[in-house]
């Protein structure tokens, strides 16, 4: 018994495959999804995606979105998602010192503070992989 996940972003569907377990950054912490689980749809924060198959398990960083679980079928649909094995370090510490700059430098509009925000965990996430995974 296997499930099937999928990752789709506005730009591309970034995975689409058969698995033994996911386990998720939803928004109340991290939630592992296994062949059976209950339906359920689930906010996501930014941070570490790990996808467990065949005894291997690879990471993918998801920006904020959301999870949906039917049947054996995990969708999760986010605003950005990369393979940690894509992560380009020295582009994604540029990124950070523009979202920080920016944030420092950010009226008090809500919507972008949280826009940048986002941004910010993002990028922070793939740096924690890329260096942990070294």
């Amino acid at each position: 018994m296997s499930l099937h996940l999928e990752i789709v972003t506005p730009e591309d569907r970034v995975y689409d495959s058969a698995i033994d377990s996911v386990v998720i950054p939803a928004a109340t912490g991290e939630m592992g999804i296994l062949p059976g689980h209950i339906p359920v749809v689930a906010q996501l924060e930014a941070g570490e995606l790990q996808v467990s198959n065949n005894g291997k398990t690879e990471s993918l960083i998801v920006g904020r979105g959301f999870a949906r679980v039917e049947g054996d079928v995990v969708s999760i649909l986010a605003e950005s998602a990369i393979h940690e094995e894509h992560i380009d370090e020295k582009a994604v510490e540029e990124a950070v010192a523009r979202a920080e700059k920016a944030l420092a430098e950010a009226p008090s509009d809500h919507g972008e503070v949280e826009r940048l925000e986002g941004i910010l965990r993002f990028a922070t996430a793939q740096l924690t992989i890329r260096r942990r995974k070294r």
